[in-house]
């Protein structure tokens, strides 16, 4: 049952509904994999999405790799080229409650991927994977549900620790709560933020730390940088009376 009180102008959840949300959260948690890539991606998509009044926006944007990486350890940034873009929306009822945020983010972001028609090798969500208190951020939700190899790569960080990354691209220092490693500062340009990067679900952290760099051209990887764009650029145009 909805409780009374509200969050952000929407209903908020009571105690029982977030604990059985704690519990699909873990649930989905349980069936992250991480294991090594089976091959180099060709097709990688960076999805995002963006909020207007009550209604949000997803954009999945697929692009395709020019050029493979010269070694397993290179994370020189490699060209890409847009291919494709898919654009989802939905009316938002979930409440923005931290740490839940999956629950209001992945129904979009989730509709949008599955419209592209050339299904990505690799996926790259703004928001977290394992990087999150219960190991099931957003990035570990869209991927588990579509079963895409997909990379958590977040503007801040939202659980867990780390000591301050070298200044050069390419510096990583690993993220750790409770004594577990769970993602990783990365420098993706010089004295910038660090991007805290995590597995989604099918790849290795390690591997997520390398691509991330890899379609970093500047700050924030490319599939993502223009995701967010588009995202933004398509929910200017929603008509807030609907």
């Amino acid at each position: 049952m909805i409780s009374p009180h509200f969050v952000s102008g929407k209903p908020a959840l009571s105690p029982l509904e977030l604990e059985e949300l704690a519990r699909l959260q873990e649930e989905l948690a349980e069936k992250v994999v991480e294991t090594p890539l089976p091959q180099t991606p060709r097709f990688i998509a960076g999805a995002d999405m963006h909020l207007r009044g009550e209604r949000a926006v997803a954009v999945a944007v697929c692009f395709e790799l020019l050029s493979e990486p010269t070694s397993d350890e290179a994370t020189d940034f490699l060209p890409l080229r847009e291919v494709e873009r898919a654009i989802a929306e939905q009316k938002v009822t979930f409440p923005y409650i931290p740490g839940f945020l999956s629950f209001r983010e992945a129904p979009v972001i989730i509709e949008a991927v599955r419209a592209l028609e050339q299904t990505p090798d690799l996926l790259v969500v703004d928001g977290q994977g394992r990087a999150h208190p219960r190991r099931c951020g957003l990035a570990s939700h869209v991927g588990v549900l579509l079963d895409l190899p997909t990379i958590g790569a977040a503007k801040s960080r939202l659980y867990g620790s780390y000591r301050e990354p070298g200044p050069k691209r390419g510096a990583w220092t690993p993220l750790v709560a409770e004594g577990e490693i769970i993602g990783a500062a990365v420098r993706t340009r010089p004295s910038a933020r660090p991007l805290i990067v995590s597995v989604g679900h099918r790849i290795t952290l390690l591997e997520a730390i390398r691509w991330v760099l890899r379609l970093s051209r500047y700050r924030i990887p490319e599939p993502t940088r223009w995701a967010h764009r588009y995202a933004k650029a398509a929910a200017a145009t929603i008509d807030t009376g609907w």
